[in-house]
């Protein structure tokens, strides 16, 4: 087993969206995107009750993209224009396709802010290739406790496989591409080696904690927490300083060219204005606000 090399540190720094503060280590001035990985925002942790609850994202578009929430600590309610409404909890995962065009709305349950609590999640813009970026659009929801487990030995290093396989352990999602994608749990000490394919553009995440990867890089919250690997091994080393948290990304590269606007990642301009046009004409569906 060869180790994968690192090409990429990335930190993770916060910017604005509107009323909402987030952290954005997918695109940033060093990092275009990682193909097939188009955005990634870390939301939270938000302290969320009846006088604060900036997360209440109403109805808007996507096309030409999956876009994905892993949800690590309180409760969203998603609606959307395929009729789909689920509340999604800590530990679970929504992944839409858009495809040729989906309106949703996402926002903390009603409880939940009447409630108060802590809000914390990722959403991954996951691209689609030119053939598929018109598919039809579809939303798939799984529960935290549906999915399939990867422990180390000492059991201090627990793998939430959420698409692809691990170990012979495969994840609970369909998906459109070659992808592979785990949540990873270490408690201070944990030691594993996690296998790659070599086929994929590897990504690893820390949401918290301290980790050595590869005997070589710490990541650290609010300073390193993104490392790009290079695609010429087969396998990675992590060591945890402390109680930690890592979301682990790996996809088949498009090689392809990519034009984002707003809510919509297609090939070409034309597309774009063809994505706003389409919305304006209700051709992605309806989603009434509330």
């Amino acid at each position: 087993m060869k180790q994968n090399t690192i090409k990429t540190i990335g930190r993770s720094d916060f910017v604005n969206m509107g009323p909402i503060k987030l952290r954005q280590p997918i695109p940033t001035q060093h990092i275009d995107m990682i193909d097939p990985f188009v955005l990634l925002h870390h939301y939270g942790p938000y302290a969320i009750d009846e006088r604060n609850n900036p997360f209440d994202l109403g109805p808007h578009p996507h096309r030409g993209f999956e876009p994905i929430t892993f949800l690590v600590q309180g409760e969203q309610l998603h609606r959307d224009s395929l009729g789909h409404e689920s509340v999604v909890k800590a530990g679970d995962v929504q992944w839409t396709t858009a495809g040729r065009g989906i309106i949703h709305a996402e926002r903390p349950t009603k409880t939940f802010v009447e409630n108060g609590g802590t809000l914390e999640g990722i959403q991954l813009w996951l691209n689609l290739p030119a053939e598929k970026k018109m598919i039809q659009p579809n939303y798939q929801h799984v529960k935290k406790d549906e999915f399939n487990l990867v422990f180390s030995e000492d059991k201090k290093v627990s793998i939430q496989v959420i698409a692809g396989s691990l170990e012979g352990k495969n994840g609970k999602i369909a998906t459109q591409t070659p992808v592979n994608v785990y949540m990873i749990d270490v408690e201070a000490g944990g030691k594993h080696h996690i296998k790659i394919d070599n086929e994929h553009q590897p990504v690893l995440y820390l949401l918290s904690g301290n980790v050595k990867v590869n005997d070589e890089v710490d990541l650290i919250q609010n300073k390193n927490q993104l490392i790009e690997f290079n695609q010429d091994g087969n396998q990675f080393s992590i060591e945890a300083k402390a109680e930690s948290k890592l979301l682990f990304l790996s996809g088949k590269p498009f090689h392809e060219k990519v034009t984002t606007y707003g809510p919509y990642v297609m090939n070409t301009q034309t597309e774009i204005m063809e994505a706003m046009r389409d919305y304006q004409m209700g051709k992605m569906g309806f989603l009434p606000n509330s």
